[in-house]
């Protein structure tokens, strides 16, 4: 959500009605979220200057640990200089820190290939928009996950309860410090995440909801402490469950 939405906002700075800006101070503490969105704390090292060149040998994009060659523009600018500065900032920042390990394992190949063409400067601002939206439409739709057996038939279902809020085992990365609370696009992919963690042995699809509008689901090691909500729906795997726990 960070990333995505610095690089709409980046977007924006590129082609916004005064030219391509750039903001010269470009440090994490600069930005803020305010309702789901970064913003921009402070303007004042934002600049619409491009450097002036005469030859591509004038327009060296220079970090601490890279340099990219760009051309000199026939109007004697650096071309992109601003644009390329803001993203390379953003890889450095943002990026590197937020992106590996934060989507499900058949979304990480697309998030590093959004890594690997941003610090190399591969990608402008407008290739990195589309990437990351191609990203975010296969996650809300749920079209990356992959056909698999269908592992919910393994779990009776108990409509009309819901467990009791507690502390439980831990998984990374959950909503919650209490137990295991993660995003999931249906209760089929609930099931396959239940699965795979030995601990797990009951699940509900909370009435929560992430900013893509994805459910949240508690998963626990125990599915005892059943209280009624005619809202839930608690799922039990059946080598879990027994006519004393009923």
């Amino acid at each position: 959500q960070i990333c995505l939405s610095l690089v709409k906002l980046l977007f924006y700075l590129a082609h916004s009605p005064l030219g391509s800006i750039v903001l010269l101070d470009f440090q994490p503490r600069q930005f803020v979220m305010v309702d789901g969105n970064l913003k921009v704390t402070d303007m004042d090292d934002a600049s619409t200057e491009e450097l002036s060149c005469k030859e591509d040998n004038d327009c060296t994009l220079e970090f601490p640990t890279k340099s990219f060659p760009l051309k000199c523009s026939t109007v004697g600018k650096c071309e992109g200089i601003n644009e390329k500065k803001n993203l390379f900032n953003a890889y450095r920042y943002f990026f590197t820190y937020l992106l590996p390990h934060s989507a499900p394992p058949p979304l990480q190949p697309f998030l590093s290939d959004i890594l690997n063409a941003t610090g190399d400067l591969r990608y402008g601002i407008n290739e990195t928009l589309k990437a990351f939206e191609k990203v975010l439409h296969l996650y809300k739709s749920g079209l990356y996950l992959q056909k698999r057996p269908l592992l919910l038939k393994e779990y009776i279902s108990l409509k009309g309860f819901r467990t009791v809020e507690a502390e439980d085992y831990k998984c990374w990365p959950s909503y919650s410090h209490l137990g295991c609370l993660l995003s999931v696009h249906s209760a089929e992919e609930a099931a396959a995440i239940c699965n795979s963690q030995s601990q797990c042995q009951s699940f509900i699809v909370t009435q929560q909801r992430t900013w893509t509008g994805r459910p949240l689901a508690s998963f626990q090691s125990s599915p005892t402490d059943l209280i009624p909500d005619v809202n839930a729906v608690v799922y039990i795997k059946r080598s879990a469950s027994s006519g004393e726990r009923l």
